[in-house]
């Protein structure tokens, strides 16, 4: 079986989450990389150096520039002529990519696997996580998106890959990039970090957020999370929420700071390697989950904590 995998880049470097979707893909067959974008010659030629990599497919086009998946799709859908399964990261990009190229292939996709089971079988989480789904496809092709935090990162060296330029069908003239207005942090991405500290509703505005969480986040050198509460009442922006409808999280160590620990927060952050929880409700749900659990006042708890740093 031969597979191809999305690269996620910024036009200058592969994102780690290529690296997890590599290690599932590499379980189906062999692995081929999609490399789509302009003026990224730079990242086929990091793509071909990870370790398990038969063959990168550059697209270097400037209809590519910005992963517009309206324009992605109809070139994932043509290489698919010689593909069995399309694998791409659960990411914000994959997820938009993905369900265009199913339709394109008129097949269902599978979302979100966190383990192969056999050629065409997987797990994926259902119920916020609360079961997980053993499915089997039975399309002649695979549309694959993969939970980064359920695979080890394939090794980013090592890999000796040819390039191979393709040329797709460019733009399809059905959507135009407008602009990004990213947020710009000194602090680790969210996905990537090893150390997160999150916060909760019991925060009670943006200013107290900032004063307890952030410092502690730079004492340990880590990123920084909030709960979906924490994102509605506008504590901190969206991109910080961690849960099934924020990003899915599993550093080294979690620090949930006044979050109680609702059922989509857990789908979040429940594969962390070690969750230390802090809250005043000893009945909080986050001690079912915790490794380490302080049931203090916060805002007695973290300063003290910093300080101790």
């Amino acid at each position: 079986m031969k597979t191809l995998v999305w690269v996620e880049h910024d036009n200058a470097s592969v994102k780690d989450a290529t690296l997890s979707a590599v290690t599932a893909a590499s379980q189906l067959g062999e692995v081929h990389l999609l490399v789509a974008g302009s003026g990224c010659a730079a990242v086929a030629d990091d793509a071909a150096k990870i370790a398990g990599v038969a063959k990168v497919h550059l697209a270097d086009d400037a209809a590519y520039a910005n992963s517009l998946a309206e324009n992605v799709a109809p070139l994932v859908a043509d290489l698919m002529g010689h593909h069995d399964a399309f694998v791409t990261p659960a990411t914000t990009t994959g997820k938009n990519i993905a369900p265009r190229v199913a339709a394109l292939l008129d097949v269902m996709q599978v979302s979100d696997i966190l383990s192969v089971e056999g050629e065409k079988t997987f797990t994926r989480p259902i119920y916020a996580g609360n079961a997980i789904a053993t499915v089997e496809s039975s399309d002649a092709k695979l549309v694959i998106t993969v939970r980064g935090t359920a695979f080890a990162k394939a090794e980013a060296t090592g890999g000796s890959a040819a390039v191979e330029a393709v040329a797709g069908p460019g733009d399809a003239g059905i959507s135009s990039y407008v602009g990004s207005e990213i947020a710009k942090s000194e602090r680790p991405e969210l996905t990537s970090a090893k150390i997160i500290v999150s916060g909760g509703r019991a925060l009670k505005d943006s200013d107290t957020f900032q004063q307890y969480i952030f410092p502690l986040a730079d004492k340990l050198g880590a990123a920084v999370g909030a709960s979906r509460a924490a994102v509605d009442a506008g504590y901190v922006p969206n991109d910080y929420q961690v849960g099934q409808t924020g990003k899915i999280v599993a550093p080294e160590i979690y620090i949930a700071v006044g979050i109680s620990g609702a059922i989509q927060h857990l789908a979040g952050m429940k594969d962390s390697k070690t969750i230390i929880a802090i809250n005043k409700d000893e009945d909080a749900p986050i001690f079912q989950v915790a490794d380490l659990g302080l049931v203090a006042d916060l805002f007695n708890a973290v300063p003290e904590l910093t300080d101790k740093l």
